[in-house]
C-alpha cells in the first residue's frame, strides 16, 4: 500500500476495527506496513534490529521475514502470550534498561509504546543508546489528545480519565485494561519535538502523522492542532557518530 494514501488509511483502519476479534489480521497488517516503512530508509537484511515492547511478536516476525536478525525485548509476560502465542527467543526485558551494548542495534523499533511509560525521555534515551552512530531509531505513540488517546475508553477521555473507565465499566461490565498514571500515560507531541530536537545525539529525519493519509508532515508543524490532528505521532531519528 502507498503510504500516505486513503487506500491504505482505510485498510489500517478497518483493521483497528476488528483489534479486539481478530488481532493476527490487524497486528499483521500493522507490522508489514511499519517495517516496510523503515525498509525504505535501509536494508533490512542482515542488519540487527531491537523490537522494544513488541508484544506477541508480530513485528519482530515481519522483520525477520525481510531477513533482519530482530530480537523482542518485551517487559509484559502477559502481553508477550497473549492470543496463546510465544514468539521464539524473546527477552521479558524493561525498555528503561535493555540487556544490550551500546550501539548493539542498526535499527531501534518501538512500535505504540511511548505512551505506556511514566518517563518517555530516558525510555527514548535508553533506545538511542542502544543504536549505532548512523543507526535508526523508529518511535510511534498515541498522543493524549488523539481521538484515539484515552486507548478502549476513548473519546470520552476528553471528559476526564475517570470518568471515562467509569462510563466504559456500566457499558461493558468489566474495567478498562488502561488506568491514567498506572499504565497508559498522557504524552504529548509538541513537548516530543522538542525533546528529540534538543538532543545532539540524534537527527530528525521524520515527524509525521503515522495513519494520516494527507498532509501527514505538516500536521505535525502547527501547535495545538496536532495534538488532535495527528492520531498517532511517528518519529524517525537518526544517532549521530560520536
Amino acid at each position: 500500500m502507498r503510504d500516505p494514501s486513503i487506500r491504505r488509511s482505510v485498510a489500517l483502519f478497518r483493521a483497528f476495527l476488528r483489534e479486539q476479534s481478530d488481532p493476527e489480521h490487524c497486528y499483521g497488517l500493522l507490522a508489514r506496513d511499519a517495517v516496510q516503512q523503515v525498509a525504505r530508509l535501509v536494508p533490512l537484511e542482515g542488519r540487527t534490529v531491537v523490537d522494544v515492547g513488541g508484544g506477541s511478536g508480530h513485528f519482530t516476525e515481519e522483520f525477520r521475514r525481510r531477513q533482519a536478525h530482530c530480537y523482542l525485548f518485551e517487559p509484559d509476560p502477559r502481553e508477550l502470550h497473549a492470543g496463546g502465542r510465544k514468539p521464539e527467543g524473546a527477552v521479558v526485558a524493561d525498555g528503561y534498561l535493555l540487556p544490550l551494548a551500546d550501539g548493539a542495534a542498526d535499527v531501534c523499533f518501538s512500535s505504540n509504546v511511548l505512551e505506556h511509560v511514566a518517563d518517555p525521555q530516558t525510555f527514548l534515551s535508553e533506545m538511542i543508546r542502544v543504536t549505532r552512530p548512523g543507526g535508526l531509531i523508529y518511535v510511534s505513540f498515541t498522543n493524549w489528545y488523539s481521538p484515539w488517546g484515552g486507548h478502549e475508553t476513548a473519546p470520552w477521555h476528553y471528559l476526564g480519565a475517570e470518568r471515562a473507565r467509569a462510563r466504559y465499566r456500566r457499558r461493558t461490565g468489566r474495567p478498562a485494561k488502561h488506568t491514567l498514571g498506572e499504565n497508559l500515560f498522557a504524552v504529548h507531541i509538541g513537548p516530543t519535538l522538542r525533546h528529540v530536537r534538543a538532543r545532539d545525539d540524534v537527527e530528525l529525519v521524520t515527524a509525521r502523522s503515522r495513519y494520516w493519509p494527507f498532509l501527514a508532515g505538516a500536521i505535525t508543524r502547527v501547535p495545538g492542532l496536532r495534538e488532535f490532528a495527528t492520531w498517532n505521532l511517528l518519529l524517525i531519528l537518526r544517532r549521530c557518530p560520536t
